[in-house]
């Protein structure tokens, strides 16, 4: 398979001159020539696949659709269909379905188009030579896998949070994207929002001085409660290569209560209710303030640690080494409902912003409340929100998640969650996740990607893969 090399070397006005004399040249003119090789030229479709049909595939699906200069050509999943009717997505899903709303959408205009379908997205990777960009909304195990091929394949990837299942698949990510120069995005949508931008400004800008406690939640959680695996063995669905699903994974019996929709339950697939909203409700903190390798972290679940499924009633504590201009910092999250201290600064007859998802900072002279999801910052006290003078904007703001990642396939600026980024966020997250499942607070030796004082954090630092399905 080819390898694309990502465009670099000219300006939007060379490119432009170069272009005309190639174009005066020769009477037909390959696409890679006009937008550079491995990006798209302005004037043209970002010919997208989407990898992982699921729910949250299906609703990448539905924001790509909006977009006039993108043509959704392919899909792929294991599963040919799944009733999501009983999940939070509702619905139907799955390649077929999905397969089916994409080309209903274009019929309208094209009544001739056809999108192809595959169960494996290596064979379409294979076949489907004018893929420009994949988005990957499979679970979390299958990330790494699918993002990093489709990379080295020349392939702009968008993929869902959180990014990887390990520690060293976060910093694989991150070395592939360097290394290819493809346009990425994390799919943490919150990212591009403008609340999230004004509570990095305010915190920058000094609106509650200077900070050094911060707190997140959630109350996502449980997808199929129990403990340890399954023991019935029911057959496998019609239509589902669960084999295919597995991926990396060693082989076990299937079970309705890994797949569809209830993998996060399982370390093997998931990560629990942190895995899941940590991506969204601790952005804001480490964008704010460049935060990347803490020095330690603990955690605690009220539930207990089982060796298969995720805990649920957690709680993090991770403390950050002083930065630049800012201090050292402490960050703290709870999932499975519960909830920080409110401070002394919110009124009798106030609440925080967000109820079952926030982020809380911590400041001298205040503290600011956002939603979960990049939510807008408020100050409290409310007298202090309501005096404060706005600073200026100094984050470019965005003009929608996926629209910054298509712009970016087109040889546009870096959409602001990508992979690098994405990695330092990711990778924060999954060791909170290693803390919890070692059960002890962990010294952590980021250079060398260690807990000094934990050796049998190794297992869960990086993973074994299935052969065939090796990313190194």
């Amino acid at each position: 398979m080819n390898k694309r090399i990502p465009y670099h070397g000219l300006n939007r006005r060379q490119f432009l001159t170069t272009a005309s004399k190639v174009t005066a040249m020769a009477t037909i003119v390959p696409r890679h020539v006009l937008g550079g090789p491995g990006f798209v030229p302005p004037s043209e479709k970002v010919n997208v696949a989407i990898v992982g049909c699921g729910g949250q595939g299906r609703t990448n699906l539905r924001e790509l659709l909006k977009l006039p200069d993108v043509q959704v050509m392919a899909v792929a999943d294991p599963m040919e269909a799944a009733d999501y009717e009983k999940f939070y997505f509702k619905g139907k899903a799955g390649r077929k379905p999905v397969q089916a709303e994409v080309e209903k959408h274009y019929h309208a205009k094209n009544p001739a188009f056809r999108c192809a379908e595959y169960e494996d997205f290596r064979v379409m990777l294979e076949k489907e030579k004018d893929i420009d960009a994949v988005l990957v909304a499979t679970p979390d195990h299958a990330h790494a896998p699918v993002s990093i091929r489709s990379m080295r394949a020349g392939k702009h990837v968008y993929c869902e949070k959180p990014m990887a299942h390990s520690v060293w698949e976060a910093r694989m990510f991150a070395k592939v994207a360097k290394e290819t120069g493809v346009a990425t995005q994390l799919g943490n949508q919150g990212h591009s929002g403008d609340g999230i931008r004004q509570t990095v400004e305010w915190l920058r800008a000094g609106a509650i001085g200077t900070v050094r406690e911060i707190h997140a939640w959630s109350d996502a959680g449980r997808w199929a409660p129990g403990k340890g695996r399954p023991t019935e063995t029911p057959p496998v669905p019609a239509g589902f290569n669960w084999d295919l699903w597995l991926g990396p994974r060693p082989q076990r019996p299937y079970h309705p209560d890994y797949a569809p929709y209830n993998w996060r339950e399982w370390w093997s697939f998931g990560g629990g209710a942190f895995g899941d909203m940590a991506s969204h409700n601790i952005d804001n903190a480490v964008w704010a303030f460049d935060l990347d390798h803490p020095t330690s972290v603990e955690a605690y679940s009220a539930s207990g640690v089982d060796a298969e499924r995720v805990s649920f009633g957690s709680i993090f504590h991770f403390h950050f080494a002083a930065k630049g201009n800012y201090p050292a910092m402490k960050l703290h999250w709870y999932d499975g409902g519960i909830r920080p201290e409110v401070p002394e600064w919110v009124g009798v007859e106030e609440q925080l912003e967000g109820g079952g998802n926030g982020t809380l900072f911590l400041g001298e002279k205040g503290c600011i409340s956002c939603a979960g999801w990049g939510g807008p910052p408020r100050i409290y006290p409310m007298s202090l929100h309501e005096s404060y003078a706005r600073p200026a904007k100094t984050l470019v703001r965005s003009k929608g998640h996926h629209r910054d990642w298509i712009d970016a396939c087109k040889g546009g600026p870096a959409a602001s969650s990508h992979f690098e980024y994405g990695a330092r966020l990711t990778e924060i997250i999954l060791l909170g996740n290693v803390a919890l499942r070692t059960g002890k607070k962990l010294w952590w030796d980021a250079p060398n990607m260690k807990a000094t004082n934990a050796p049998e954090a190794d297992a869960f630092l990086r993973e074994t893969y299935r052969p065939g399905w090796e990313i190194a």
